[in-house]
């Protein structure tokens, strides 16, 4: 038995669950799981399905009769991914711990269902948590001189050891164009929520002043404009004016490894569908 994620996008028009359910029930699958987003406003239509097949052949779906016989007819834009295989996941870090302690752990207690051959970071202050769990570290400064050979560098590692996507886990370094080209809608960052309205070095420092009410954090993909990529997850907590910046920046902390890991979740479930710099989220 072969299980497939089977992800579709096209303009919304009459038929399309009927066809496509049909197509797989003929083939010999079966659909085991279905969910499907109609965008009035636009006229765009979404849909994902989990599907299963007798053969054990992991290329089972039949996907040069659905592009033939469906896709051409509705001019879908498709994707089908193999349920039980394993991505690659590297994640960059600078020198904050929290979010990456929190992805080793779920990774190792296999909560997070991927294969992790690297960890890139600027600094060599994390090398020694990477060693715990066995995942190879490599360090690449980056300086205001070295910025387009330091990112070749990294684009070399994450060839070599063929990473589908990249978890910035406090990675504090603007990710340039050379990177987000490569992995278009595969680059998940972390930040707090509090953008634009703090920006800066002390976020929490600048909240603190004000008595904001509560505190956030979003995971989204990065794109060429900075911080404003598709959002995949959001969260938030109050805070109280007996709250001290200490809590405040522990609140966020926690908030933080909670939302990255569930967009981490999200990605690797094949639950996240791109669209006018957007998401659709299929839970």
């Amino acid at each position: 038995m072969t299980a497939n994620i089977l992800l579709i996008s096209c303009k919304d028009q009459p038929g399309i669950i009927a066809t496509v359910t049909t197509f797989i029930h003929q083939e010999g699958g079966n659909i085991v799981y279905v969910d499907q987003y109609v965008d009035r406003e636009n006229g765009a239509f979404f849909m994902r399905l989990e599907t299963e097949f007798n053969q054990n052949d992991l290329n089972s779906f039949p996907k040069d009769k659905f592009q033939s016989e469906i896709a051409h007819k509705f001019q879908m834009q498709w994707t089908v991914h193999n349920k039980e295989e394993k991505v690659n996941m590297a994640i960059f870090v600078s020198k904050y711990n929290h979010c990456l302690y929190d992805l080793l752990s779920r990774h190792s207690s296999g909560e997070l269902e991927v294969h992790i051959p690297l960890i890139i970071s600027n600094h060599r202050d994390l090398e020694p948590i990477a060693k715990s769990f066995n995942i190879p570290f490599f360090c690449i400064e980056i300086t205001k001189d070295n910025k387009k050979e330091a990112e070749f560098e990294q684009l070399g590692l994450l060839k070599k050891f063929q990473v589908d996507f990249i978890v910035l886990a406090r990675y504090m370094q603007i990710v340039s164009n050379v990177l987000i080209e490569e992995f278009p809608n595969k680059i998940i960052n972390i930040h707090h929520s509090f953008l634009p309205a703090f920006i800066g070095a002390k976020p929490y420092h600048s909240a603190y002043k004000r008595g904001v009410k509560i505190i956030g954090a979003t995971s989204h993909y990065v794109t060429t404009e900075l911080d404003a990529g598709p959002i995949i997850e959001q969260d938030v907590t109050r805070v109280t004016h007996s709250h001290s910046i200490k809590d405040f920046i522990a609140k966020g902390r926690d908030l933080e490894k909670i939302v990255l890991a569930n967009a981490v979740k999200l990605h690797i479930d094949r639950k996240v569908m791109v669209y006018n710099n957007k998401t659709v989220i299929f839970y």
